[in-house]
């Protein structure tokens, strides 16, 4: 069983990656926010507002890229067990953004098609056709997307070192907040002064260039990079020509009760930090009477405490506190945010909710950071893939149901209590008690329990006793 730890450096006859070296492999992460901006927000709004197209259409469709989510864990294995074109993560990153570059220009040219259909002959079986279509090509994208990401957390764990690794993932991770930034920006002026008549052709053309970037930008970031620095055949302690099926996969993954405690603490811990998205922009709107603008912008306010924290979190709280102590300081600290947000509005200061925002956004930051590095320390080096893609799972499970459950929650709270400000206090209050239930699970993560259960099972399968 490989231990990797921080004396393997000094074996390892391997450089180290440099600050350098972590900010370019960031770039990938940077490309995948710009491409949800476009997805979920851009297309989101174009299809909504501009087409006129029903929200529940548009909402089941989009989360068709969430529901194949469970397709990371074979890609996942895959990577493990094969090599593509000589390399087990690279080639699969590169392949995986290529089509996504391109699904997203095809899912586009489905909207129009759906729009015209809709336009020419109304709501019926040609229209619904082209929704299957567009709930398609939303599910092809969504797998895209899996095929780039997973390899690409597995590549972060063969590159680092677990000393290192929290430094990693605080760059990497503040450069997806950057990225969602950056699209939106990019966006937001790419579309200035749009019309009815130039609707198409400006939304194609920032579906055809946007995209080639992002491309651009993962080949850039990953050039080079396993061939270097991947420690993986070192770990594997020359079983590298060793191919695990998915089914030795799973019984790995399965071996130890450790990883259900950790796919178990991701989803509350998820599911607790987003089911804010669908409500506070509303919040917003009903308790503060703030505009759309207004309201909207309040987004930046915890993006940019998040930004600052994932740094902080990686650099200086892991390396003195520990993965975990840092994980539940997050968690403690993000429960008391989301107590105080309502009272903000029993205040009826605006500026009371964006500095809550600010401190909701570091706490987030802090949680985020150390419960990625403790995510990609729960791997083995053998099966790294299989578990990035089953922590990939949990995180693409819990994001889409805290939509649905935040939207339900609100709904329920209405039917409670007859003051706004109570329903949305209702919410908030109820996300305090699954990030506290998420801290209680985090107790039970035991990473060196993991290590030697996991183990004993990669051992296992090597030797052909898995049955």
């Amino acid at each position: 069983m490989t231990h990797h730890n921080a004396s393997e450096a000094s074996v390892l006859p391997l450089p180290r990656i440099n600050l350098f070296t972590m900010f370019r492999l960031g770039l990938v992460q940077m490309g995948l926010g710009i491409m949800a901006i476009l997805m979920l927000g851009v297309l989101n709004r174009v299809m909504i507002q501009e087409l006129t197209i029903p929200a529940t259409i548009v909402g089941g469709s989009i989360a068709m890229y969430q529901v194949v989510a469970p397709a990371r864990i074979l890609f996942g294995q895959m990577t493990d067990s094969r090599k593509l074109l000589g390399y087990h993560r690279t080639s699969y990153v590169w392949i995986g953004s290529a089509l996504f570059a391109v699904m997203a220009f095809v899912a586009v040219q489905v909207v129009w098609f759906l729009n015209q259909s809709v336009q020419s002959s109304g709501w019926g079986a040609m229209s619904y056709g082209w929704v299957g279509v567009l709930a398609f090509a939303f599910s092809i994208y969504g797998l895209c997307i899996s095929a780039t990401s997973t390899p690409f957390f597995a590549l972060m764990v063969d590159v680092s070192d677990e000393d290192n690794r929290g430094k990693l993932v605080g760059i990497v991770w503040s450069m997806l907040t950057l990225g969602i930034g950056a699209g939106a920006g990019v966006s937001a002026g790419l579309l200035r002064g749009l019309t009815a008549e130039t609707l198409q052709l400006r939304i194609n053309q920032l579906f055809l260039i946007v995209p080639l970037i992002v491309f651009g930008m993962v080949v850039v970031a990953t050039w080079g990079i396993e061939k270097k620095y991947s420690r993986l055949s070192y770990r594997r302690q020359g079983r590298d020509n060793k191919r695990l099926n998915l089914k030795e996969g799973i019984a790995i993954l399965t071996a130890s009760r450790q990883t259900g405690f950790f796919f178990t603490y991701l989803v509350m811990l998820i599911l607790g930090m987003f089911i804010q998205q669908p409500i506070l922009e509303p919040f917003a709107g009903e308790v503060f009477g703030m505009t759309i603008a207004q309201s909207t912008a309040l987004n930046i306010f915890w993006s940019l405490g998040s930004l600052v924290s994932l740094s902080v979190t990686g650099f200086w709280l892991v390396p003195r506190l520990g993965k975990k102590p840092t994980a539940k300081l997050g968690c403690y600290c993000m429960a008391v945010c989301f107590i105080l947000l309502p009272i903000t509005g029993l205040l009826g200061q605006p500026l009371l909710l964006q500095v809550g925002l600010v401190l909701f956004g570091l706490s987030l930051g802090v949680a985020t950071g150390s419960s990625v590095s403790l995510m990609l320390d729960l791997t083995t080096a053998e099966t790294a893939g299989t578990f990035t893609g089953l922590w990939g799972l949990a995180q693409a499970f819990s994001q889409a149901a805290s939509s649905f459950v935040g939207g339900v929650l609100l709904d329920v709270g209405r039917q409670v209590f007859t003051a706004p400000l109570f329903a949305y206090g209702f919410v908030f209050w109820l996300e305090a008690i699954v990030i506290s239930l998420a801290t209680i699970l985090l107790r039970r993560v035991d990473v060196v329990e993991f290590r030697e259960q996991a183990g004993k099972a990669v051992i296992a399968a090597m030797e052909g006793e898995l049955s």
